[in-house]
């Protein structure tokens, strides 16, 4: 039997490590809450969860891929996430690459998602696609040419960040307007809540939309309205086949899926982009780490 991938998801939640045959399934899962506290500390966690991990393995793997949140570093090795305030510049490539004794390659956590959706998901066949995740944020990573699109320092595919309301809200990114500040799950749910909706997260959005609630189908549509624009925006200047959307946010199915498509159809006007397809991602938590062996498997570093 082949070695199989190490593969790592690090988010500001949660940390996972998995094992991934050549096939794209996931042998092995193991994954713990992302704790508060010092570098080290954090370290500890992923340190556990790869020791489980490679035993699992037999203390054998191809290589090792790490999908982090970010920003990153790709020259340098190091992450530094917003949504993990202790690690900044922490040493990733080094650390891992040190204990598991193999090759290593990082990237972006929407990058991978979108690999790992061409890979086992909704984007299989697609060599122009934008995978995406519409969650407490709005992350998304590039696949161009069939290839992963890193950018210059590895932080291509922010789409998150697309300004759509250039007078709009402040973002954590520093920034107004950007998609997030409308379409990720707490900031509909924040608006939602100005506007006389008494819930009190995006759950209870999504369920008060689904029982027909006109506040809560307005938040939908605004928050759709936003990604439609920014997929146009991204469109066109990257010439997509397909984009692939994940996360909580999109787990509403139809509450989301059907204005965006709407509002798509009305800015999308360029010839080359009528036949863009906007899917639902198939492999919900999983993609990351899916995408993370890919980066190993198909384009090592």
């Amino acid at each position: 039997m082949a070695e199989p991938t190490l593969a790592l998801d690090i988010g500001g939640t949660k940390i996972a490590v998995g094992l991934v045959d050549d096939n794209g399934s996931l042998l092995h899962r193991a994954q713990l809450p992302t704790p508060d506290g010092d570098p080290e500390s954090i370290w500890a966690v992923l340190d556990s969860l790869l020791t489980e991990s490679l035993a699992a393995a037999g203390g054998r793997v191809r290589g090792v891929g790490i999908a982090s949140a970010g920003p990153i570093d790709l020259a340098e090795g190091t992450v530094s996430p917003i949504n993990i305030v202790e690690w900044q510049r922490f040493p990733i490539v080094e650390r891992v690459s040190t204990t598991v004794g193999a090759p290593t390659r990082l990237g972006g956590d929407g990058l991978c998602m979108a690999l790992g959706e061409r890979w086992r998901g909704a984007g299989r066949g697609a060599d122009f696609l934008l995978g995406m995740v519409v969650s407490t944020g709005v992350g998304g990573g590039l696949v161009l040419d069939g290839a992963p699109y890193d950018g210059r320092t590895g932080n291509a595919g922010h789409v998150g960040h697309v300004v759509v309301e250039p007078d709009g809200a402040a973002c954590t990114c520093g920034g107004r307007g950007c998609v997030e500040t409308i379409a990720a799950g707490p900031r509909m749910v924040e608006w939602a809540r100005s506007q006389g909706w008494v819930g009190a997260d995006a759950k209870e959005l999504a369920d008060a939309a689904a029982g027909g609630d006109a506040v809560a189908l307005r938040a939908y549509r605004r928050g759709a309205t936003a990604v439609a624009a920014m997929i146009a925006s991204v469109g066109a200047v990257c010439d997509l086949d397909r984009v692939v959307i994940g996360g909580g946010v999109a787990k509403a199915g139809a509450l989301l899926f059907e204005p965006l498509r709407e509002a798509l159809a009305s800015y999308a006007g360029l010839s080359f982009l009528r036949d863009l397809q906007v899917l639902p991602a198939e492999l919900g938590g999983d993609a990351g780490l899916v995408g993370a062996a890919a980066l190993v498997r198909e384009f090592p570093a």
